[in-house]
């Protein structure tokens, strides 16, 4: 179960659905390597979000299509684990 906003809520959505995983790394070649890398095969969108105060991190949003529950969480932990990408929301 997916705790959204401190509430035990499940988060129910209709599948495919277009999903938007916020990245964050500390260079935005970095985070369009990650992207390359582990969606190759498929269609996504990658475009700038935020730099920090500092300029010591960057984030992106990453969208593309999902088709399950499995799928979006693959890619998430997929993502997490990549070395360019430290954090992904």
């Amino acid at each position: 179960m997916e705790i959204i906003n401190d509430s035990k809520e499940k988060l129910e959505l209709n599948y495919p659905c277009m999903w938007c995983y916020k990245i964050v790394g500390y260079e935005r070649a970095g985070l369009e390597i990650a992207a390359i890398e582990t969606f190759s095969q498929r269609p996504y969108s990658l475009v700038p979000s935020n730099t920090s105060k500092n300029g010591k991190y960057i984030s992106m949003n990453l969208e593309l299509l999902v088709h399950n529950e499995d799928e979006r969480t693959f890619f998430y932990e997929t993502l997490k684990a990549h070395v360019h990408i430290k954090m992904v929301l």
